[in-house]
């Protein structure tokens, strides 16, 4: 696993972990999920369910993968087990990927502007700089939009642990690119 995995995985953790009690639960996925939902107002009541629905199976992957005691509760540890694992995780970053993808593109133009990108990423919890950053790296178009499917496959490619130098990197402070 290369180190920019790990220093991504870490970030996702800190910012998944909602209440900030060091632990993931059911609860900060339903945090989260609350959060980009309410970044994407002008997204129908689907869109919105498909994006809670991708939280929801995020979390229950998690669960499911890596929860033995039946605790309710994920460490880092068991966490960066189970995402960096592409054969365990691969469906759910997928299903994730694409119903915030879709929340940046409510018209559904296969096209998402800065604005909407910004809003969802910084929902997230991602720092600005570092989101403008990242579109950026996406080579946004003249009318500053990134295509659907570019943002997916950065999602994607974000968790891969064999990646390293790609888009994504840029929302790791201090990350080399």
């Amino acid at each position: 696993m290369r180190i920019e995995a790990t220093h991504r995985v870490q970030l996702v953790f800190s910012l998944l972990d909602a209440d900030g009690n060091g632990v993931l639960e059911a609860r900060d996925f339903e945090l989260m999920a609350g959060r980009v939902v309410a970044a994407a107002p002008g997204c129908d009541a689907a869109a919105h369910e498909a994006m809670r629905a991708a939280f929801l199976r995020y979390w229950t992957t998690l669960a499911a993968e890596l929860d033995a005691d039946g605790d309710g509760r994920i460490t880092f540890e068991e966490y960066t087990a189970c995402v960096l694992c592409p054969e365990r995780f691969d469906a759910t970053v997928d299903a994730f990927a694409r119903a915030l993808a879709a929340l940046g593109d409510p018209a559904g133009e296969g096209r998402v502007a800065r604005p909407a990108f910004v809003a969802l990423m910084t929902a997230i919890g991602f720092g600005r700089g570092n989101t403008d950053a990242l579109f950026d790296a996406f080579a946004p178009s003249p009318d500053d939009r990134i295509s659907v499917t570019t943002w997916v496959e950065g999602i994607k490619d974000y968790y891969a642990p064999d990646k390293a130098g790609m888009p994504g990197d840029r929302l790791v402070d201090g990350a080399a690119v």
